[in-house]
């Protein structure tokens, strides 16, 4: 596994050692399932996708919402075809569902999703909440008020299932089995990340990210969708809109995304995802030269090749 927060490299790494190893890059990134965003959800490119196989990239439809159960089955079947399987990304919570287990919920049926839906438009999150909080106390007391897409799906799953979420995640869960799982996380100073990802959102708007925003605003999907949340999106809707210049719209998401970067330092360094000795902890020099990825990887390889 290569994990670590947006912008540090994952991606360039994880290439290299699927090149060097004839290994397979699966994508354990919430965002980069989607298609209709491989610019500004930062995807791979072709370039990069002929370079080596890439796999549950831009697989999804905006329309069609991922979680973390869906793609741990998605994830352990690309596994299986892989000759070295390179799982690639920043989601936390979709790699400790993978190793961890989750626990499987029922699909509530697109007459459940619509419902939910229709109910958060007509009543807001907070009367949402209420409604859930009357059929699904044990699920509408974990819940912030004010969190729509978690509200929605909570929704779903009770009027599709009959049953709460807090009753299918109370059911016991199957770790991850019959894999030697070794973890590189990248942890790269924070000042050199915020400049990554500044330079990374310049890069993405000189590559056509306000045309990949209209052209998903167009699509008139639900605003609660995950990928009508993504980094940049709120941000540039708002540009498109006439209500922000395109240069705070930049601003904002930049800041957005290094706050993002934020929790996800903080989640990784209090996860106890692998043990000590499967773990090997790279503080990448961001931006830097072919002879800094060879010296990361050949510490990859001592690392993997060490059977502890």
């Amino acid at each position: 596994m290569v994990a670590g927060p947006t912008a540090a490299g994952k991606s360039a790494l994880a290439l290299a050692l699927a090149r060097r190893w004839g290994g397979a890059v699966i994508n354990a990134d919430a965002m980069q399932c989607y298609r209709e965003l491989r610019v500004l959800t930062a995807r791979p490119t072709q370039a990069d996708e002929s370079a080596a196989p890439h796999l549950l990239y831009g697989v999804r439809a905006a329309a069609e919402p991922a979680n973390a159960a869906w793609w741990r089955r998605a994830a352990l079947a690309a596994m299986d075809r892989a000759k070295l399987p390179i799982l690639c990304g920043g989601t936390g919570m979709y790699l400790s569902a993978l190793l961890r287990g989750i626990a499987e919920i029922p699909e509530p049926g697109e007459a459940a999703r619509a419902e939910a839906r229709g109910l958060l438009a007509a009543l807001g999150p907070g009367g949402l909440h209420e409604r859930l909080m009357a059929v699904d106390a044990q699920t509408a007391s974990r819940l912030k008020p004010g969190d729509s897409q978690r509200l929605a799906r909570a929704w779903e799953v009770w009027r599709g299932t009959g049953h709460g979420l807090a009753y299918w995640q109370a059911r016991p869960a199957e770790p991850l089995r019959g894999w030697r799982v070794k973890l590189v996380l990248l942890d790269p100073d924070r000042a050199a990340l915020r400049a990554a990802i500044e330079a990374r959102f310049a890069a993405m708007l000189a590559a056509g990210a306000v045309e990949e925003v209209r052209g998903l605003l167009a699509l008139n999907l639900d605003p609660a969708l995950p990928l009508m949340r993504a980094h940049g999106v709120p941000e540039l809707s708002a540009h498109l809109r006439g209500e922000i210049s395109l240069q705070e719209a930049g601003r904002r998401a930049v800041l957005a995304t290094h706050q993002y970067t934020k929790r996800q330092g903080t989640w990784f360094r209090h996860q106890k995802l692998v043990k000590d000795a499967a773990m090997h902890i790279i503080q990448p020099k961001i931006g830097g030269s072919t002879q800094d990825l060879e010296r990361f990887i050949a510490g990859v390889d001592n690392f993997i090749n060490d059977p502890g």
